[in-house]
């Protein structure tokens, strides 16, 4: 099996490249890079979630494998109280994320580590994600029971996941694991799932 972006230290050289995003009426300029998920571009399941939200009003927020942080980013950019923790296993995509933070001015509300930098205490209003079907189910799994007990009691969670890759068996395995989920859109092979806490 080859390398993948969800891999901490990528060996394939490291070259940055410019990508500008709109989301929810703001302009983002961003960098992303090799060895990270969607270099060079928006991927079409995070444009499909931002087109088919409308821009959050919760405080706390958790951006689930943020690569170089486009969601937690536009989060941090439309909700101007918003405190978002952006997590990755990728090194190259902490550092993007943490960069592109600084360059919008929003370093003092966004901050992106890899999961063991995280307080065992920080909780969430909310969990944004794009998340890395490709590590296979029982990752999957493991990755998101870790971190959806650490929503809020009336917290959420905003999934994109596309249709071939799972998106309505995961629907129906986070209501088993007493996560309530509904299907909000689907658009482009893909459906953003909203899932809600107790």
């Amino acid at each position: 099996m080859g390398e993948h972006y969800f891999t901490a230290d990528p060996a394939v050289a490291f070259r940055r490249s410019p990508v500008r995003a709109q989301v929810w009426g703001h302009e983002l300029s961003l960098v992303t890079g090799s060895g990270v998920f969607a270099q060079g571009r928006v991927d079409v399941g995070t444009g499909v979630l931002f087109r088919e939200t409308e821009p959050p009003t919760a405080r706390r927020y958790l951006d689930l494998g943020c690569g170089y942080g486009v969601i937690g980013l536009a989060i941090a950019v439309a909700v101007p109280d918003a405190v978002v923790r952006a997590v990755d296993v990728n090194e190259r995509a902490v550092l993007l994320a943490g960069e592109n933070a600084r360059s919008l001015d929003v370093a003092d509300r966004f901050t992106a580590s890899g999961p063991d930098g995280v307080p065992p205490d920080e909780c969430y209003d909310e969990l944004w994600s794009n998340p890395p079907i490709r590590i296979g189910k029982p990752a999957l799994h493991e990755l998101l029971m870790r971190w959806l007990p650490r929503l809020a009691p009336e917290g959420r969670a905003v999934l994109v996941v596309g249709r071939n890759l799972g998106a309505d068996s995961l629907q129906r395995w986070l209501g088993e694991q007493g996560y309530p989920t509904e299907r909000r859109a689907s658009a482009k092979g893909f459906r953003v799932l909203e899932a809600r806490a107790g």
